[in-house]
């Protein structure tokens, strides 16, 4: 591979970048403190207590059922305990630290069931109740399929026929699953009508943050892609991934398999010929295509947008992303800039010599969604990938597993 490019300056990247978009009013996004859905902002009487890295599944939860009903709420995030020290003022508020909650009149609520709960009768259910007997019935099965997953995923298997019977029993409750989600034409177990088409209900929300890891983790761990074996919770995953509502929440494959560990108490591999081919794919920064997302076939101007973003954002906080990096004394600033560059303009850009290591640090620490859209921190990583391999195969400090200190977001403030 030979370079055919200088790395552009800051000032020519910016450029190239996105414009910041509107964090108050347009689509769904990690960044923002205020939502308002074009509405007045003494209408925002929700606090949503959440997490720093949109890592938690059950903040995950009430954010979107927010974002689907339109409430108008405010945003303050909280570090979790894997990956830094619980703020002093939250916990004030919150003795037991946990995420996520609300506070509305005066009153904090706990527990994502209980917040949505509360949530309901005050501004009424996202189409059926959480206490219906339907959606009782599907909440059940979202915990048995939780599990399932939990024990094949959270738990080693001594042999082979342990680990096979824990793969089968995760299968027939996916299958169960995929049933209920048959019953209902729209492809939602229990869908809302709005001027914009059919769109999830309550029943769905509950099961979209731990069905989003599971595709995630199943593939890293164990080499199971959840799209092929069960083709209508990919209809139902496909149908999520067309919703602003839903993207501004998602992660990528690489996130979740590196963030769960920590969070769950350890995720354990079964190696085989599919599981080293998707882990290597995964970690490598390539993803798993439409096993990942079905939507990949972006067209020209899509790639461009998912760019911009990426690059937006980077140049948002470069200053920082250079100080932590390992690469020390500023000698970041032209590999980094060679990888945007890479990106931007598809032409081969050398960083400086000695920067695999680094590149390839800042890389594996990509938070999606938290530092930007699951498509653009595609495109970066490759872009680091790529200019790493110029430099060599060295790899960065390895990613921890009992916790994930790495990611702490103090080093951003």
């Amino acid at each position: 591979m030979n370079p055919t490019k200088t790395a552009m300056s800051w000032e020519e990247l910016a450029t190239y970048a996105a414009d910041p978009i509107d964090r108050i009013n347009g689509v769904n996004n990690p960044y923002s403190s205020l939502r308002l859905f074009n509405k007045k902002e003494s209408e925002a009487i929700v606090t949503l207590y959440r997490d720093n890295h949109a890592w938690c599944p059950y903040c995950q939860k009430v954010w979107i059922w927010l974002e689907l009903k339109k409430i108008p709420y405010r945003i303050k995030k909280v570090t979790m305990r894997c990956y830094g020290e619980k703020e002093k003022w939250y916990l004030k508020r919150v003795p037991s630290g946990m995420l996520p909650a609300i506070e509305i009149q005066n009153q904090v609520i706990t527990e994502s069931d209980d917040i949505l709960f509360v949530l309901e009768k005050i501004y009424g259910p996202l189409g059926l109740s959480l206490n219906e007997q339907q959606v009782l019935e599907h909440r059940r099965l979202e915990r048995e399929l939780f599990s399932s997953w939990c024990n094949w995923l959270c738990r080693p298997s001594l042999f082979k026929a342990q680990e096979e019977k824990k793969k089968e029993s995760f299968k027939n409750v996916a299958k169960k699953f995929e049933k209920e989600l048959h019953k209902n034409s729209s492809g939602w177990l229990t869908s809302i009508s709005t001027e914009n088409g059919e769109k999830p209900g309550s029943a769905d929300v509950v099961f979209i943050p731990y069905v989003e890891r599971m595709n995630a983790s199943l593939a890293y761990y164990k080499g199971y892609s959840l799209r092929e074996e069960h083709p209508f919770i990919n209809i139902w995953l496909k149908n999520l991934e067309e919703l602003d509502e839903y993207r501004g929440t998602q992660g990528d494959f690489h996130t979740h398999a590196h963030d769960l560990p920590p969070q769950m108490g350890g995720c354990f591999t079964f190696s085989n010929e599919n599981q080293q081919f998707f882990a290597q794919a995964i970690d490598a920064g390539a993803g798993l295509k439409h096993l990942e997302i079905a939507n990949l076939d972006v067209d020209k101007n899509s790639e461009i947008k998912f760019k911009a973003l990426a690059l937006e954002r980077v140049i948002k906080h470069k200053e920082r992303i250079i100080a932590v990096n390992p690469m020390a004394n500023k000698l970041f600033d032209q590999p980094l800039r060679a990888a945007l560059t890479t990106m931007i303009s598809k032409n081969v850009c050398a960083p400086t010599k000695r920067s695999a290591s680094a590149l390839r640090y800042l890389r594996d620490r990509i938070s999606v969604p938290r530092d930007m859209p699951l498509l653009s921190g595609r495109l970066f990583r490759q872009a680091l990938e790529s200019t790493a391999n110029i430099d060599g195969s060295n790899l960065g400090p390895m990613i921890p597993t009992k916790n994930r200190l790495d990611q702490n977001p103090i080093k951003f403030k």
